[in-house]
């Protein structure tokens, strides 16, 4: 499955009756909740003593990806295009790959 495809299939599950102003609200809001509960994972792995719930966390990474999925709907992207642009910048960012130098003089 391409990213362009998860897109039009998660979005089979968009609630038609949003507005597109209501569907970005609703996409930010989800990917703030929804990271919110990926970090409470790694925080009670980190900090509580817990094992990783490796099942778990990759059930909310997915939910992240369909929030991000409805940000880019709400924006007439397709989400391959968000990503190849992050990716570009990426490129231009770090040439040579990761550098502590460039990231922090950027």
């Amino acid at each position: 499955m391409t990213v362009n495809e998860y897109q039009k299939l998660a979005m089979a599950t968009l609630n038609p009756e949003l507005c597109k102003k209501d569907v970005l609200i609703n996409s930010v809001m989800g990917l703030c909740g929804e990271s919110g509960e990926a970090i409470d994972i790694v925080k009670k792995w980190l900090a509580q003593g817990h094992e990783l719930d490796k099942k778990h966390l990759a059930e909310e990474l997915g939910d992240i990806a369909w929030y991000l999925a409805e940000a880019a709907t709400a924006l007439d992207l397709p989400l391959e295009e968000i990503l190849q642009a992050n990716i570009d910048k990426l490129k231009r960012r770090y040439p040579k790959g990761f550098e502590t130098e460039k990231s922090q003089n950027r």
